[in-house]
């Protein structure tokens, strides 16, 4: 499956969208968008009706301490951006990275010969920072816009994922849900921290932000911890 332009096109205009509900720090709606641009809404009753939604959810998640960290790798996920996934835009012929800076960036272009796959350039809108990010492609430039693991992979590790086999753990570590074309510095501050310990510095983010993490170790069948919870809790409760 590729992202295909008209596509991308698609994505721009729910993700700018969304940016709009989100001002008050609570979505009226949630979309996922997958590699063709389409979009799952949620309700648009309001925002309670999400946020709701998200609450219950959040409920049939274990809760449970951390577990060691032992035996983590990054490697334990797959190599690093592997086409070989069975989530949306596997086996695509792009790697996962160009797929998600395609989804997120406004404007970009590609690198000749790429079939439209490498990213040279493009516009962020990052959703962690609420800054404007012009992003080139290049050793020394491309690392101001970042690939974010929603739910850290050392985080997931340690709350389930140690447990799921290879090939769900590559989907995982690729899956579009659980991925964010965002600001460089500001994902280097997140390290692995869960909700319980950062939260997007943008506050109109925040409540878009946990859901997407409800939502993935939702799918994923990992746990949370009870700080955890409550810190998504509290969060949706602003809604």
């Amino acid at each position: 499956m590729s992202f295909h332009p008209v596509a991308r096109r698609k994505a721009a205009a729910i993700a700018a969208t969304l940016a709009a509900l989100t001002l008050t720090g609570c979505s009226s709606v949630t979309a996922d968008v997958d590699s063709f641009g389409s979009a799952d809404f949620g309700s648009s009753g309001g925002t309670q009706p999400a946020a709701a939604a998200t609450l219950a959810t959040l409920d049939t998640i274990p809760v449970k301490g951390r577990a060691p960290k032992t035996g983590y790798d990054r490697d334990r996920f797959g190599p690093p951006w592997t086409d070989d996934v069975r989530v949306a835009g596997g086996h695509n012929g792009c790697d996962t990275r160009n797929d998600i800076l395609a989804r997120d960036l406004v404007g970009e272009t590609f690198k000749p010969g790429t079939r439209d796959c490498v990213v040279a350039s493009g516009t962020l809108d990052d959703p962690y920072t609420a800054k404007r990010i012009d992003f080139v492609r290049g050793q020394t430039t491309s690392t101001a816009v970042q690939i974010d693991h929603v739910v850290a992979l050392s985080d997931a590790w340690q709350k389930g994922a140690q447990q799921l086999d290879d090939a769900t753990r590559r989907d995982l570590a690729n899956d579009p849900r659980n991925l964010l074309a965002v600001d460089g510095p500001t994902n280097g501050s997140k390290s692995d921290g869960d909700a319980a310990t950062w939260l997007p510095p943008n506050r109109s983010y925040r409540s878009t932000y946990v859901t997407k993490q409800v939502e993935v170790k939702s799918a994923y069948g990992l746990w949370v911890t009870q700080a955890e919870k409550d810190a998504i809790a509290a969060q949706l409760a602003t809604c």
